[in-house]
């Protein structure tokens, strides 16, 4: 991909925690002021100059008495990564056990007991990427696309020379007057053309190995489609690793694509809302982003094929089911067909997630 189509995800990414670093940029309105036990002991706000009434700026929200310690720093780095006080133990049990409970309270109002949606959202992906990668699942980027072919070249090519010594061996064996001679020596002429045809086959693959020209694939006069398909055949291996690392960069788009098909599930239902689609599809997604962690750490360890199969297949649809039928309190049937609608529909945000990949790796 382009520096352009990387800046709009590094942009969108960026942009995500802009928040938490927006203060910095400000300009220091703490110089010369009093410490006390490394906390300012200011009587105005030193963000809006406003005199203090309590422990919260009155008008502009901002927190009294600002530390300037070295442990507090290390809270507000997690903190900023995702609230790791109780708003967290608070969440990822509701998360895994009532995930339907969890949108439902969150949607109605209670936002400061749990962790936000989208900031559970970005932590997961990022920590599932990372553990990823230091376990070693990712793209394979020393891709050879003729190997296998080679291979299956030498292989033959072996088995013709065996066969072929085999029969020089049964006509050394027999006498110049035997009449099966002419058949013994007709045997080792045809094996001798097959291994000539054979060898001049391996010694064309290996002259155009790199000659993306012998490979060709029709166009389809579509600029960018072409030029896309042109890059995977000069080299796969760095578009791989392209197409996962806009997986990570691009990810927050599995939201917007997701919504529309959960409201198709309550079209006819209009007090459920396009926010609430949204928050029921950000945890969601958070989910199965620690499932995956979970899953993949399993097989890391050792974890039998059985196991991790069984979980696989059982874990997601009940998820699915359980945040269904508690998020907008459906009945079992209601949530039973959802489901299985979803399920499908899942496959189909796939496919489009995974070709707007495609297309912004062929920018």
């Amino acid at each position: 991909m382009s520096d352009f189509g990387e800046s709009i995800g590094t942009a969108v990414e960026g942009g995500l925690f802009a928040r938490a670093v927006s203060a910095g940029s400000r300009a220091n309105a703490a110089s010369g002021q009093p410490l006390d036990r490394g906390h300012f002991a200011e009587s105005i706000c030193l963000n809006c100059h406003t005199p203090l009434q309590g422990p919260h700026c009155h008008q502009c929200g901002q927190q009294a008495h600002l530390h300037r310690t070295l442990g507090a720093f290390l809270h507000d780095l997690l903190h900023g990564a995702l609230h790791f006080e109780g708003k967290t133990w608070a969440t990822l049990p509701m998360l895994a056990v009532k995930p339907g409970e969890l949108t439902r309270r969150y949607i109605e109002g209670e936002r400061e007991r749990f962790v936000s949606p989208m900031a559970l959202f970005l932590f997961t992906i990022f920590l599932m990427f990372a553990i990823f990668q230091a376990i070693g699942l990712t793209t394979p980027t020393d891709i050879d696309t003729g190997a296998p072919m080679r291979a299956t070249f030498e292989s033959a090519e072996q088995s013709l020379e065996t066969e072929s010594a085999e029969a020089r061996a049964e006509l050394a064996a027999l006498a110049p007057e035997a009449p099966e001679r002419a058949a013994a020596e007709a045997r080792v002429a045809e094996l001798r053309t097959r291994l000539d045809e054979l060898q001049r086959g391996e010694a064309a693959l290996v002259e155009n190995a790199g000659d993306s020209a012998s490979f060709t694939s029709p166009a389809t006069g579509i600029g960018f489609i072409d030029k896309g398909v042109e890059k995977w055949r000069e080299n796969p291996g760095l578009m791989l690793y392209k197409l996962q690392a806009n997986g990570y960069k691009f990810s927050w788009l599995l939201i917007p694509i997701s919504v529309p098909f959960v409201w198709l599930l309550f079209a006819w239902k209009r007090h459920f809302r396009a926010y609430d689609h949204a928050i029921f599809v950000t945890y969601s997604i958070a989910f199965m982003s620690l499932f995956f962690i979970a899953l993949s750490l399993m097989i890391k360890a050792g974890a039998p094929e059985w196991l991790y199969g069984t979980l696989l297949f059982l874990v997601p649809p009940i998820h699915i089911y359980k945040q269904l039928r508690g998020a907008y309190s459906l009945s079992r049937f209601s949530a039973f067909w959802r489901l299985l609608v979803l399920l499908f529909f899942v496959n189909v945000i796939a496919v489009v997630f995974f070709n707007l990949l495609l297309i912004l790796g062929a920018f």
